[in-house]
């Protein structure tokens, strides 16, 4: 499991999330460079989680064979039911995890796991904890950051695409971090799915 996922796994923490983060601001800051955090919020969130994306995750981590035919089953002919007096409607479902169950956390990290193991350049940190997301992108301007992170941001659409993930961009928000007072544009506009970010001063 990739290391820069911190939920739902031992010996991790929102501490721990939190002084990753802390620890990568501080060091763009030291350097004089302007940080964009950029909080991402999944639409759904475990409900979301698309089945056939977690098999294909499970053969990348080397999963024993015995384990990665369990899941198959579990995965296979799941059906929800509404019945009310004398209706009863049947429908087949191929996405989402019981909250609360004991291997939904488990299942949503390997889903995350393929985008947290994505090329991102040098200057981008991203982290997880479970299905949240941040971003943090350094450059020496506000208008190369801004670049910089919507070119993460096409990476991160590609992957949303391929796992049938949407992110929900009116709770997603991006914030400027800066050291010193510059004398340039602090408005900075990211666009997820084609919509810009609320930007928190």
């Amino acid at each position: 499991m990739n290391e820069n996922q911190f939920g739902c796994r031992p010996q991790k923490s929102t501490v721990d999330v939190a002084l990753a983060t802390k620890d990568f601001v501080l060091k763009s800051l030291e350097a004089g460079d302007v940080v964009a955090l950029e909080s991402l919020e999944v639409e759904g969130a475990f409900d979301a989680e698309w089945w056939p994306g977690i098999p294909r995750e499970l053969r990348k981590c080397n999963c024993p064979k015995n384990l990665h035919k369990l899941t198959g089953n579990y995965f296979s002919q799941l059906t929800a039911v509404l019945s009310s007096n004398c209706i009863k409607v049947e429908k087949a479902i191929n996405r989402g995890c019981p909250q609360g169950s004991a291997c939904g956390p488990g299942f949503w990290n390997l889903q995350f796991n393929s985008l947290l193991g994505m090329q991102f350049m040098a200057r981008t940190k991203v982290v997880a904890y479970a299905d949240d997301l941040l971003i943090a992108t350094r450059g020496d301007s506000v208008r190369t950051v801004e670049n910089y992170a919507n070119i993460e941001f096409s990476k991160i659409e590609g992957w949303s695409r391929r796992n049938k993930i949407k992110f929900n961009y009116k709770k997603s928000k991006v914030m400027l971090v800066k050291r010193r007072e510059r004398k340039e544009n602090k408005d900075i506009t990211l666009y997820l799915h084609s919509k810009p970010l609320k930007q928190f001063r």
